[in-house]
């Protein structure tokens, strides 16, 4: 889900989030929309982590740590909490994922924010510079294939980590 959320407490606003997924037996993720190439980035990236806890290969303790290693498209935890949410005026994407209890989490997050608007996940182009920066998409790169596909070099990014894994 999407949306924005102006956050005065960073802390308490994660909290809020972790008691979500907690009363409802779900895993709840909060992520920088700017930095989500759209709803399947983060699908995949949500698949993967699921899958690498599946198969006993996930790097991270707890499966929304482990989406944003594979969202951020890197091993590295600091970088990958680069993709988090910050204090101030975020447009904000939440990963809700488990197996029951997904809807009324759901219902629970959406009143913490401030509007739900699906669309801050889909790629823009007022995305593309964050986004290049961010992957680390080289000018070659988008060359070599266009800035139209952008998000797919994002994707790539995302299934790469099962690789330097």
């Amino acid at each position: 889900m999407g949306g924005s959320v102006n956050i005065t407490d960073l802390d308490r606003f994660l909290k809020q989030l972790s008691d979500i997924g907690s009363t409802h037996n779900v895993t709840v993720q909060a992520l920088n929309a700017e930095l989500v190439s759209g709803s399947r980035h983060l699908m995949f990236a949500v698949g993967k982590a699921i899958r690498s806890f599946g198969s006993g290969r996930n790097t991270a303790n707890n499966l929304g740590m482990e989406i944003m290693l594979y969202a951020s498209g890197n091993l590295q935890i600091g970088r990958a909490l680069g993709m988090g949410v910050k204090t101030g005026d975020n447009r904000v994407a939440v990963v809700v994922a488990g197996n029951n209890g997904v809807d009324s989490a759901i219902s629970e997050v959406n009143e913490v924010l401030d509007t739900v608007d699906h669309a801050v996940l889909e790629y823009s182009k007022a995305k593309q510079d964050s986004l290049l920066e961010f992957f680390n998409i080289t000018r070659d790169e988008l060359d070599a294939v266009g800035e139209g596909k952008i998000p797919e070099l994002v994707l790539e990014r995302v299934a790469l980590v099962d690789v330097i894994k």
